[in-house]
């Protein structure tokens, strides 16, 4: 594996002393904003990683190699060439680093390359999920499988609201991914705080966060954990708003015959124009906020593992 994984010195020497470390995304940068909004963006989700005591990994691939940790000038590339970069999920992965081409990593793969890292706090905008009408198409985010199946806990804003949030739930109670709502029952939908949809239990405190996650792993139960955290109050756009927005997007990305990894960014980009760029500013207050618990609950973590 240290063939294809290349940690930077920064991460590899805070996972060495067991210091708190957070794997982030890529695809955000490449495929979630424009630039230079997605750079601007990148870097100060970067900084309040920092800010709360831990450190940020960026997770990418960039020259055919794993990145867990990108440097400033790494994530100005990933932004500048944008959508030019490939949305990489699990099955994508072999074939990037065998041409030693570049990725922008979802959700799916930034758990994989943080898993192998030894990277276990995630924080991220919103997961992927079961898409609506996927009773026919069967589009169903890679997201949820990695979920079952890799040990890293997901600190996001919620399933996007642009998908079936009921069916997402059902898919991944069979899947014994436990679902968490800090701070609520509720699970929040992206944008807003609420969806109407009940989480599997509220936790609290990032030091309950990490106690549980901990368990799970002391007890070597296969998955990860997503834990749901509300959008902030002052930023969470209202329910009619959105939604009204998200039904004309998905209209048009059927009349247009978008489908599989070009839908989600098309929608999120058509949403973001229809609510005069209100979205946008939500999608890069409620990744900070994810940031910052995240931070939190990895210092719980490292501190409950190292004995600290």
């Amino acid at each position: 594996m240290n063939t294809y994984l290349s940690i930077s010195p920064e991460v590899q020497q805070a996972l060495d002393e067991g210091r708190p470390v957070v794997a982030l995304e890529s695809t955000i940068i490449s495929h979630g904003m424009p630039y230079p909004q997605n750079v601007e963006t990148a870097l100060r989700v970067e900084q309040t990683i920092r800010d709360g005591g831990a450190v940020p990994a960026t997770i990418a691939i960039i020259g055919g190699q794993l990145k867990a940790g990108c440097t400033p000038d790494e994530i100005e590339y990933l932004g500048r060439k944008g959508q030019a970069v490939t949305k990489a999920s699990r099955r994508d992965l072999p074939v990037l680093v065998a041409r030693g081409e570049d990725g922008a990593t979802t959700v799916t793969t930034t758990m994989m390359i943080a898993a192998m890292a030894g990277i276990r706090v995630f924080a991220t905008g919103g997961i992927g999920g079961v898409h609506r009408g996927a009773e026919t198409t069967m589009d169903i985010s890679a997201d949820l499988e990695e979920l079952a199946m890799t040990p890293v806990m997901v600190i996001c804003a919620g399933a996007k609201s642009i998908l079936d949030l009921g069916l997402t739930l059902e898919y991944l109670e069979t899947k014994g991914v436990p679902v968490i709502g800090y701070g609520t029952e509720e699970l929040p939908a992206f944008y807003t705080r609420h969806s109407g949809f009940k989480v599997d239990y509220r936790i609290d405190t990032p030091e309950e966060l990490a106690s549980a996650f901990k368990a799970k792993l002391d007890m070597g139960l296969q998955g990860g954990m997503l834990v749901t955290n509300p959008i902030p109050e002052q930023y969470s756009m209202p329910a009619d708003v959105i939604n009204r927005a998200i039904d004309q997007a998905i209209d048009e990305a059927n009349r247009l015959g978008i489908r599989g990894k070009q839908t989600t960014p098309f929608l999120l980009a058509k949403v973001k124009d229809l609510t005069g760029g209100d979205s946008l500013e939500s999608n890069i207050q409620l990744v900070l906020n994810n940031a910052r618990l995240a931070a939190r609950t990895a210092t719980a973590l490292s501190r409950l593992t190292s004995g600290r």
